[in-house]
């Protein structure tokens, strides 16, 4: 018994979602959760997830929603941004089944400032749901970890009462995630509020399940947005068993991780580190620095061993009137791009346990 047995292939949505981190938590595996900005970027994630039969998490953040727009666009009131997250959730639904993999389809971080983005998503779910009975995107993070434990939890439930009846998933933070990622810059937040205390946890839990079961939890471990060397950052995974056990003690019952938990800021992390968090109930980890680094050195490498041959347009070491267009053609390097991006993204995924799972 695979994935594809209880979860169809293409986007995701509504209790679908849920069987999917379920199946994952049960079997002692995470979904690594990509960031795309082009339909390059997640046209790479798809072909990665399909080699290695697996599922994926694609993901668009603010800034890179209004990328996928184009930077032309302005962005004063978020409409580039809106607007981008819907284009590419759109171009994502329409490949994803092409591909023959399950795709959570998610929106990333939404700070306080950022709540335009959110609404701008949200009416295009509830827009798309009156015609096809299930929201466009999968599932939206709100970011309220910079806020007090009040507002957060309070922000969270009203979003999420209106969510819940479209069969979207809530992702939310409490404790931060040190790092800057996107704008949003908290290198040097207080390392105290690096560690999320389990009855946070559990306040968080009460508030989200009296509305309905679909919602995860990025409790902070000492995270850090960014790329570090290993043991630079002090990471502590084991603390999210204690969050279990505090919930699985509140609640009583049989469930021993009655949580969704996700990790954040995973790029350094040590394997070790990753399998604890695992363990422990994460079913979700976001990658973003590693995967823009490995879309890069493909490009870059090939500029570099072409170079004779990307001077002009006519002319390269193979004589002066030999043309060039069949490598400076877009679809050549960025092919080369898009092949180091799969590398990374099937490495994200073999971290996490996340092969063969189809």
């Amino acid at each position: 018994m695979g994935v594809l047995d209880i979860v169809p292939a293409g986007v995701l949505t509504g209790d679908n979602v849920r069987k999917l981190f379920e199946y994952a938590k049960e079997h002692q595996f995470a979904i690594p959760a990509i960031n795309v900005t082009s339909s390059s970027v997640a046209n790479s994630v798809l072909e990665a997830a399909r080699d290695i039969k697996a599922p994926i998490i694609i993901q668009v953040s603010q800034g890179g929603s209004a990328f996928f727009a184009g930077k032309g666009l302005p962005n004063d009131n978020q409409q580039a941004s809106v607007a981008g997250a819907i284009a590419a959730a759109h171009h994502v639904r329409t490949v994803a089944k092409e591909y023959g993999v399950p795709v959570v389809l998610h929106s990333d971080h939404c700070a306080k400032k950022l709540l335009p983005w959110f609404d701008g998503m949200l009416k295009a779910d509830e827009d798309y749901f009156a015609q096809h009975q299930e929201p466009l995107f999968s599932s939206h993070m709100l970011d309220l970890s910079e806020e007090s434990k009040e507002e957060n939890i309070a922000t969270c439930v009203k979003y999420f009462k209106r969510m819940a009846p479209l069969g979207l998933w809530l992702e939310m933070e409490i404790g931060i995630t040190g790092g800057e990622e996107d704008g949003v810059d908290n290198t040097n937040v207080d390392n105290a509020r690096l560690y999320t205390q389990p009855e946070d946890i559990f306040d968080v839990y009460s508030a989200l399940s009296a509305i309905g079961p679909n919602f995860s939890i990025a409790a902070a471990f000492g995270n850090v947005h960014g790329v570090y060397k290993p043991g630079n950052v002090r990471l502590h995974p084991e603390l999210l068993h204690k969050h279990q056990v505090y919930a699985e003690q509140k609640l009583g019952g049989s469930n021993k991780k009655p949580l969704f938990l996700v990790f954040h800021g995973g790029s350094g992390s040590t394997k070790d580190e990753i399998k604890t968090a695992v363990q422990n109930g994460v079913v979700k980890m976001n990658v973003d620095t590693d995967t823009q680094w490995a879309y890069l050195t493909g490009i870059r490498d090939f500029v570099q061993n072409k170079s004779g041959y990307l001077q002009t347009q006519v002319g390269n070491p193979e004589g002066a009137d030999k043309p060039n267009k069949k490598y400076y053609d877009p679809r050549v390097w960025v092919r080369e791009g898009e092949k180091t991006l799969v590398a990374r993204v099937k490495e994200a995924c073999a971290d996490l346990g996340n092969t063969n799972q189809l």
